[in-house]
């Protein structure tokens, strides 16, 4: 079979080492299915030809897209069929007003593209933005605004859809509709007959039309049958919250909903639980547009985050809160609608009276905090143990109730720190609880709890057991507990009739084991301090420049917690083949850029983890090197200086092409490329009575910028100080100073613990023992900076509290924009911020200097690391290719360029590299506005 995928696809497209096959093995879910093979088609006729594969050698396929499923939807012992790198086309039609989208593509990227248009897409799921489009369709994704009317089954507009026997449809195509009929007529018969069915079963139809009126995707949406009444009408809403199960789909037009202007958000904490959902009508009737609900104990999991309210921790133990938000189309319009609300706060038990925001950037912490709530919980969780996230809804007037219920199947189950949270507005709640499954014991208690849980949620509630998560493996023994026998014999039908050899996501919402919950449940073994309280979740991928490849964090660290099963286990063998290979795709191509703690609910900072284990794999005399080299940096900048002198020399003998060649062959040797400029002319002055100190980075001492530039970095940044009348003064011992970035990301510790207390000492001297600021010119370099507060000595320590340190976006916002008389303005230009200004979060600034030297400021949306990573991107030229394609795709799209900007320089160097233009410090941008350049 192996053999037949790769002659089919290309080797390139099937990714079948042990390494690939375990760490897709995992979703966000708490089920492990090892895969045969991972692929990566791209098109529609590698998709049918996947599906004959798994036909002829009877093997399960599998659809996977941002791997965030909460119920095993998205993993498999088959073949496991990756969308996320070739499935991203996106085409906004009718002014916004819908969007055609391939499944590949995330939720959140759907609604950047959407933004100039004041227009969304309907689901809006706390994972949106790592979520993709095929997931957010399979699952009928709702979330927190949409309810059940703005979900993925009422905004289908158009989809095409491949059919596990390799016919495609499409209802955007009329005459499809007939051929659908003729070309599947047993399909197409199955569909009529049961719709005629549940039509003349008014039992059925009623409560059919009955659970559809609140969040629900336990089993197929019955719903298609009485809402439409073309065959292939009715199969394309089946499809919807089909979880993957009936048909590939291949693309999809949703009608999209306004996104309003002006929102005012809130936290509004009261006494209890049963109090906040008994204010739940009053906030519907006054408009609220979103409801959230947390217990004291999903607070608690939240509260020493920076920037959450101080009275979080101040609250009573029985009490909770809602996240509520009103949304209108003007401001006198918000106004007016909290004042309702407000005029109904004496109705309600409350330990105070909200306050509400309209500052943007109060709001999107408040909804990174609710989106990241399951994760956040996680996190909190005994090292060991998996975090189960249940979803369930009960009837609005019910849900206080429900509610106490469920706390009390905690207490009787054994499960104190279950923690409950969700959209409250739709009676849709999530209850969290965590356990360990390394036993009989443990698996039984968690069956007798599940069994509990259902009888609360169907037999005393009419409920839903699945409201917005899917069915999955969890809930798929129990969907004719709550459908009842006549409904799940419709779908066991359905199912039969699309996928008569039940290969295509078996086991997924149709299983004959009534215990299916209970298997292939995942192992979570304690793994290195810096991600043990990883729970998979996903949300770091999108953000990662490894991630197409070699590996994400999270499959980082799936593959660190499968070698302590493996040792655990005894299988010696595979601990061994699965350690090396780690080396390469965990170790040598992770960036350790740090966007991924951004993306994280709880801040796993994975770069930490392969610093940590870079330190481990280093030999003695490695570090001895290293520390050598910092000890004596000046002589290594001078060799290095040197040798970039011979290479431009080489290159003029025996030319690039061969070069590059030569240099690709040498191992551990940085492959060349064109962007390598020559070591520019070192000027270096000292003004009386400074004004700063100008600390330029040894990568801007070793190269120059790019053939034409007039003028290199240093005499850009005098230039631009004489102009506004900046005095400055160099870096002490300048010619062997280090920011120790070199030293910190390749994991040697006691050569950067050297270099941070040398270069703290300097900046401490030059500075006047902390009266001048200093600036260093790369963004990277002052990041690395402002993070080495751990490794310094006590005094050293001292020093650094009183040091003033910037880097040239802040020296640009801070210090020269205000000083400006007047300046020339270019056209168009276009920005690559850098990951260390994300983490510093300076973009913002980068942006605001931009837009006072250029008329417009692009920065793209599918901007990301570059991958470079100081000179990772040198020795794994495969690492920056794949990091900056999209962008480097989105770059050259735009027309009439007239300069594109950053702040590092061999960040600079990869986007030139990958786009053919030439990137250059945003100094430069402001040289030019200024005349000087």
């Amino acid at each position: 079979m192996l053999r037949t995928l790769k002659n089919f696809l290309g080797t390139h497209k099937v990714k079948d080492q042990l390494i690939d096959r375990v760490s897709y093995a995992s979703d966000a879910g708490f089920y492990y299915l090892v895969p045969q093979a991972v692929v990566q088609p791209e098109n529609d006729d590698e998709i049918k030809g996947l599906f004959q594969i798994s036909r002829d050698y009877n093997v399960p396929l599998v659809f996977r897209g941002g791997g965030t499923s909460l119920s095993g939807q998205s993993i498999t012992d088959g073949i496991l069929v990756d969308l996320s790198k070739f499935w991203k086309k996106i085409q906004i039609e009718e002014d916004g007003k819908s969007v055609r989208v391939q499944p590949g593509i995330t939720g959140s990227m759907v609604n950047a593209h959407l933004k100039p248009y004041k227009r969304k897409i309907g689901p809006d799921p706390s994972s949106i933005g790592a979520a993709m489009m095929g997931g957010i369709l399979s699952n009928n994704a709702s979330g927190m605004c949409c309810g059940v009317v703005q979900n993925s089954y009422h905004t289908l507009k158009y989809i095409r859809f491949i059919l596990p026997d390799g016919n495609s449809f499409s209802t955007e195509v009329e005459s499809d509709y007939l051929r659908f009929e003729t070309e599947c007529q047993g399909l197409a018969a199955t569909l009529v007959l049961l719709r005629e069915e549940i039509l003349r079963n008014t039992e059925l139809f009623d409560r059919i039309r009955h659970k559809y009126q609140t969040k629900n995707t336990v089993g197929y949406g019955l719903n298609a049958f009485i809402d439409y009444q073309k065959p292939l009408d009715i199969f394309a809403h089946l499809l919807i919250g089909g979880e993957g199960t009936l048909a590939f789909i291949s693309e999809a037009v949703l009608e999209t909903v306004p996104d309003k202007p002006h929102k005012s958000t809130g936290l509004i904490y009261f006494t209890d639980i049963f109090s906040a959902c008994q204010a739940i009508p009053s906030l519907m009737e006054t408009g609220a547009a979103m409801v959230e609900l947390m217990d004291r104990a999903s607070l608690r999991s939240v509260e020493d985050l920076d920037g959450m309210p101080a009275v979080v921790k101040t609250l009573p133990e029985p009490a909770a809160a809602l996240l509520v938000e009103f949304q209108e189309d003007s401001i006198q319009e918000l106004e007016d609608t909290v004042a309702l609300f407000e005029s109904r706060l004496p109705e309600f038990s409350l330990v105070e009276a909200p306050v509400f925001t309209r500052d943007p950037a109060i709001q999107a912490f408040y909804w990174k905090v609710r989106k990241g709530m399951f994760p956040a919980v996680g996190a909190v969780r005994a090292s060991g143990t998996t975090v189960i996230l249940e979803d369930v809804a009960f009837p609005l007037h019910h849900l206080g109730h429900a509610i106490i219920d469920i706390q009390n199947l905690f207490q009787k189950h054994g499960y104190e720190n279950g923690i409950i949270f969700g959209h409250a507005k739709d009676g849709n709640i999530h209850f969290v609880v965590t356990q360990t499954f390394a036993t009989d014991h443990e698996i039984k208690r968690y069956e007798r709890f599940m069994d509990d849980v259902v009888n609360l949620v169907v037999k005393k509630y009419d409920g839903a057991l699945k409201a917005e998560h899917g069915t999955g493996r969890n809930m798929a023994p129990f969907v004719e507990t709550e459908w009842g026998g006549e409904a799940y014999h419709i779908m066991k039908r359905l199912k039969d009739a699309v996928d008569p050899l039940s290969l295509l996501n078996p086991g997924v919402i149709i299983n004959p084991l009534k215990d299916a919950h209970l298997h292939n449940l995942k192992r979570m073994p304690s793994v290195e301090q810096e991600v043990d309280k990883c729970i998979e979740c996903g949300f770091c991928e999108p953000s990662c420049p490894s991630r197409q490849v070699t590996a994400s964090p999270r499959r980082r660290i799936v593959t660190r917690r499968v070698l302590e099963n493996f040792k655990a286990d005894g299988r010696m063998e595979e601990y061994k083949v699965l350690a090396k290979q780690f080396e390469y795709h965990g170790l040598d191509t992770c960036a350790v850029d740090g966007l991924c703690a951004l993306n994280c609910p709880v801040n796993i900072n994975t770069g930490d983890l392969v610093k940590h284990l870079r330190v481990d794999t280093h030999a003695v005399w490695q570090n001895k090197t290293a520390l050598w080299t910092a000890k004596n940096f000046g002589t290594v900048v001078k060799g290095l200086q040197w040798g970039l002198e011979v290479a431009h020399v080489a290159k003029r003998i025996v030319g690039e092409r061969t070069l590059e060649k030569i240099t690709k062959g040498i191992p551990n040797i940085p492959n060349w490329t064109p962007e390598i400029p020559e070591p520019p002319a070192l000027r270096y002055r000292n003004d009386a009575d400074p004004d700063i100190v100008y600390f330029p980075a040894c990568i801007t001492r070793m190269m120059g910028t790019y053939p034409g530039q007039k003028k290199n970095m240093l005499e850009i940044f005098y230039a631009i100080c004489d102009q506004v009348g900046i005095k400055t003064k160099v870096l002490d011992q300048i010619g062997s100073s280090c920011c120790s970035q070199i030293y910190s990301s390749k994991g040697f510790s006691d050569a950067y613990a050297y270099t941070a207390n040398e270069i703290v000492e300097r900046m401490w001297n030059s500075s006047l023992e902390g009266k001048l600021p200093i600036v260093i010119d790369v963004t990277s370099c002052e990041y690395t900076i402002k993070n080495m507060f751990g490794v310094l000595n006590p005094v050293n320590q001292d020093r650094y509290k009183q040091l003033t340190i910037w880097d040239s976006i802040e020296f640009l916002y801070q210090d020269v924009l205000p000083k400006l008389q007047s300046s020339n303005k270019k056209g168009k230009v276009v920005l690559h911020p850098v990951c260390s200004s994300e983490k510093m979060q300076s973009t913002g600034m980068l942006k605001k200097i931009a837009e006072t030297f250029a008329e417009e400021v692009i920065v793209p949306l599918d901007w990301g690391c570059c991958g470079m990573a100081g000179d990772r991107g040198f020795l794994f030229p495969e690492l920056t290719t794949s990091a900056t394609e999209k962008e480097a795709r989105e770059v050259n799209g735009h027309h009439h360029v007239e300069g594109h900007y950053s702040s590092t320089r061999t960040c600079e160097m990869a986007m030139t590299h990958a786009t053919g233009k030439n990137y250059e410090s945003i100094l430069y941008l402001v040289a030019e506005g200024l005349g000087v350049a």
